[in-house]
């Protein structure tokens, strides 16, 4: 049995699924890829299913949150992943067994590798397991609005905090569209967001900024 929980019927598998590309061709990026798509469709099934109440917006962001690279890396760390991933001299030099974009790659992969040796139900029943038991604290961490969490995000990493500036306003009184710019580290990166109130625009701003950030960070961990 392996920390999943999953007895594998085809070890081979289950070797591929932790087998990282610094190795050579017999790597895991196929699984890795096709792994990814089976997480989010089970999360958002299961999401569905449990926060009946929640809109699209709030059902997107706690899969976002769930599925997210460091979320899938705490999963990978949890199951003891890092000890048994097979990694090119560079990678094990390097530390690469705690990375968390390889650890949570390797999850993915691993989810890939449980489906096609034990199928759909199979694959399901060990997301869920793996998934539910966090539902809580996501939905908790969502209750925070953009603007909370980037101030977070930027504290955490010790960088000075956002500069909102409001840049544009339109429309008439009743109707009034506020545009709103959300500068970081002196303009190094900006958010850009509108909206009925600068409130509101604010906080698109953010979310803004925080999707760029995410996405810069995902891009330096590949």
């Amino acid at each position: 049995m392996n920390p999943i929980g999953y007895v594998f019927h085809d070890s081979a598998l289950r070797d591929r699924a932790l087998s990282h590309r610094s190795i050579g061709s017999n790597n895991n990026e196929r699984l890795e890829f096709f792994g990814d798509a089976l997480v989010n469709a089970f999360v958002a099934e299961l999401l569905f299913e449990k926060f009946p109440k929640a809109d699209e917006g709030e059902l997107t962001r706690l899969r976002a949150r769930l599925v997210s690279e460091p979320a899938l890396a705490e999963i990978a760390r949890g199951l003891a992943l890092g000890d048994e991933l097979k990694l090119g001299p560079g990678e094990l030099k390097s530390g690469g067994f705690r990375r968390d974009s390889i650890l949570a790659d390797a999850f993915e992969a691993l989810i890939a590798a449980v489906y096609f040796d034990g199928g759909w139900d199979a694959c399901r029943t060990c997301v869920r397991e793996l998934v539910e038991p966090r539902l809580a604290a996501a939905a908790a961490s969502d209750d925070k609005d953009a603007k909370t969490r980037l101030q977070e995000w930027l504290q955490a990493r010790g960088k000075p905090l956002p500069v909102y500036e409001l840049v544009a306003s339109s429309g008439a009184d009743h109707a009034k569209v506020f545009e709103v710019e959300c500068s970081i580290g002196g303009g190094e990166l900006r958010g850009h967001g509108s909206g009925s109130s600068r409130r509101v625009a604010e906080q698109a701003a953010a979310t803004d900024a925080l999707a760029t950030l995410h996405a810069l960070a995902d891009a330096a961990h590949a």
